[in-house]
């Protein structure tokens, strides 16, 4: 998977990316019958300066799979915090769009199999 990085307000070093591309990494095994090259863009934030407490991070990803883009966003009061809760978020959008394309696919091989069987030319053949 490629990950693009765009940060504002905050340096992004060496731990920071190994931590985010490990956590963005690993949403590959949900997507395994992709054919195509993912790409993620991630963007990270320090939505503020002035403030001591409270959520100041911020992060957010785009992914673009056949037929619909993900995207999820997480505050809080760590850059590491901010990521985890953006995996965990963008990883229930991964299952969802999944499962929403196992029904489909299901559902029309549901129909296939009962027109191929109701069909007045499937009694011919016997």
């Amino acid at each position: 998977m490629k990950i693009d990085i765009k940060t504002t307000n905050l340096e992004l070093n060496q731990n920071i990316r190994d931590y985010l591309e490990s956590k963005i990494g690993e949403l590959d095994k949900f997507l395994p019958m992709a054919d195509f090259p993912l790409e993620a863009r991630v963007e990270l934030a320090r939505t503020t300066f002035h403030h001591q407490t409270g959520n100041i991070f911020y992060a957010e990803i785009t992914m673009h799979l056949p037929g619909k883009t993900l995207r999820a966003e997480a505050e809080a009061e760590n850059i590491l915090a901010a990521i985890d809760l953006l995996k965990d978020e963008i990883q229930r959008e991964i299952k969802q769009y999944k499962e929403k394309n196992i029904t489909k696919t299901r559902k029309a091989e549901r129909l296939r199999k009962f027109l191929t069987a109701y069909s007045p030319f499937s009694r011919l053949k016997k």
